[in-house]
């Protein structure tokens, strides 16, 4: 694929190189060993100019990946620039969820007639992290990861706690970051919102950060409406009492992102239009939608999800945002296609998801066992 100047990220060759050194020497800290061997053959593979001839020369594959991953595998660190804006997926934790407990409404036929959209356990890719926003010397960091939660097991197996050493070797210190923005309160989007280290209090892992949610979402999660994936009560959400600031619908919470409250998913769950100085947004979708196929087929809640008719109601607003020319979207769970755009499908009646080139900064930085 023809390497697109437009995506990419305003960082030199030396740090590029740096920065996959330094994830294969860090991963193995979370990679069992076969990991961190195919960590370092691709770190290796992404310094030679025209990537690695495989044994079935698959070189063509090896660029293309650097660009564009598979909707079946972990993401890798990918970063996305529009105007005066850099967009990073920084990864925590490796998530698969159940076809059955996690989509239900999804027919079985939908899974069978693509084999492509699952791992080869059968399950849905689906890694979990925080979106880093650069802009003017500035950083925003829209969600958290899982850290050392996990999920239950009917939805599915994860393992986290990525964050901090993915963002050390992207070297972004914690300090740097002013802003810490959530999308919604469930576990795989607030694991490391607070750290504890050799502390008896938990204290926030970003220091300088003001913490952000919207109103709608923090009153049900405070009051303990909410019991399905919330998150730990003396771990989170006491000493986030203690720090968060609330908005409402269509708050501007930092320069150039505008937040849309779209409930269903959660009670205030919180979509981020983030708009750049070219004119392009992308818009940070959170959990209303889990896979590409529910933007084909918006009525296909999944089980988490506490408002069924509200997650509907929410994706047509979506989907409307999505249309609009010179726009992209974010799928914080969309395999290693996490950025991309709606298209219409090859019949010209339905709408699907389309990935966009994202350069690869780092490889997969956590894997499942």
């Amino acid at each position: 694929m023809t390497e697109d100047p437009a995506h990419l990220p305003p960082v030199g060759r030396s740090r590029r190189a740096w920065l996959r050194t330094t994830l294969a020497t860090t991963a193995a800290v979370a990679m069992p060993w076969s990991g961190v061997a195919s960590g370092v053959a691709q770190a290796a593979a992404d310094r030679r100019p025209g990537g690695v001839e495989h044994p079935h020369g698959e070189r063509k594959s090896v660029r293309r990946s650097r660009w564009l991953g598979e909707l079946r595998d972990q993401s890798a660190v990918r970063t996305l620039t529009i105007g005066d804006t850099r967009l990073t997926y920084v990864v925590d934790a490796a998530m698969e969820l159940d076809p059955v407990g996690f989509f239900p409404a999804v027919p079985d036929s939908y899974w069978r007639d693509r084999p492509e959209a699952l791992t080869r356990s059968g399950r849905v890719a689906a890694s979990a992290g925080g979106v880093l926003v650069e802009r003017g010397g500035r950083r925003l960091l829209i969600d958290v990861g899982l850290g050392s939660n996990v999920l239950s097991a009917p939805l599915g197996v994860s393992r986290g706690g990525a964050l901090l050493r993915t963002l050390r070797a992207l070297r972004v210190p914690p300090e740097s970051i002013d802003t810490v923005a959530f999308t919604h309160l469930h576990t795989d989007h607030t694991g490391l919102g607070f750290i504890r280290d050799r502390h008896p209090v938990p204290r926030k892992a970003f220091p300088r950060a003001d913490y952000l949610v919207a109103g709608a979402e923090w009153a049900p999660f405070w009051r303990g409406d909410v019991l399905v994936g919330a998150p730990s009560w003396d771990d989170f959400m006491v000493p986030m009492s203690r720090v968060l600031r609330r908005f409402d619908d269509h708050a501007e919470v930092w320069p150039g992102v505008t937040a849309l409250i779209t409930p269903g998913h959660s009670p205030g769950h919180t979509t981020y239009v983030v708009s750049a100085s070219d004119g392009r947004r992308i818009v940070v979708f959170g959990d209303a939608f889990h896979t590409p196929a529910q933007l084909t087929r918006p009525d296909w809640p999944s089980g988490p999800d506490v408002d069924t008719t509200g997650v509907i109601e929410a994706r047509t607003t979506l989907l409307a945002q999505l249309r609009a020319p010179r726009t992209y979207g974010f799928g914080f769970h969309f395999g290693d296609q996490a950025f991309g755009r709606l298209v219409r499908d090859h019949t010209g009646d339905g709408e699907q998801w389309q990935p966009v080139p994202a350069r690869k900064l780092l490889p997969t930085p956590i894997r499942l066992p």
